[in-house]
């Protein structure tokens, strides 16, 4: 048996800044849980599709009743194939995900249709379907209703996602929060910090050396 999802949202923008958003979604605050993705493929068709295929890397973390499940010396990490296709003229963009590890565990396959929104063509409607399904046995239900959670959760996160991207290409990204604040000042003191004290090294280095020049 396997669990399936439908889901309908609407972004607010065109679907050509959707499309353009598509491609600089990663890295984001609310998708953190994605380390990595690399292009693996690309092509444009005769009939002008554009056509990728990247490997994304994802963060599993697991419920303490699932990790009997994972070996000790096995990784984790999720590699996930996103194959996609592109159609200017139709307006059509339409995403295809798979895991490719962990798949006898649990696997989750997502396709996903972002087309202008009927009612108002200057919005962007986007058509989320998934299947969860597992091959533990005895335990296939709980995975499967943990990977749809999981999978609802990762909804709500990619779309808030989306949405500060649209937002900082327009130009209006959300203001920052006070602990990103707080973690960029740091980051800029340390900075500081190490370049002041390089500098006070490479001054002492040059004095040290003028003086024995003097003495020579």
């Amino acid at each position: 048996m396997v669990k399936y999802f439908l889901g309908v949202n609407v972004l607010k923008s065109s679907w050509d800044q959707v499309f353009a958003a598509f491609w600089q979604r990663y890295p984001n605050p609310y998708s953190k849980h994605v380390l990595s993705e690399d292009i693996l493929y690309r092509e444009v068709t005769p009939d002008h599709k554009l056509l990728t295929r990247k490997l994304l890397t994802k963060t599993n973390r697991l419920p303490r009743w699932a990790e009997r499940f994972f070996p000790a010396n096995v990784a984790h990490a999720v590699y996930v194939i996103e194959d996609s296709v592109m159609d200017p003229i139709n307006k059509t963009l339409i995403s295809f995900t798979w895991n490719i590890n962990h798949a006898t565990i649990m696997s989750v396959e997502e396709r996903c249709t972002y087309c202008e929104n009927s009612e108002n063509t200057n919005w962007t409607e986007i058509k989320r379907e998934a299947w969860v399904s597992s091959k533990v046995l005895g335990f296939t239900r709980p995975i499967q209703e943990f990977g749809l959670a999981r999978f609802r959760s990762n909804v709500t996160k990619a779309l808030k996602g989306f949405e500060y991207i649209l937002a900082k290409m327009q130009g209006d990204a959300p203001p920052r929060t006070l602990v990103e604040t707080a973690k960029e000042a740091t980051e800029k003191a340390k900075e500081t910090a190490l370049a002041a004290k390089e500098k006070a090294r490479d001054l002492a280095t040059k004095a040290a050396t003028k003086k024995k020049q003097q003495y020579v």
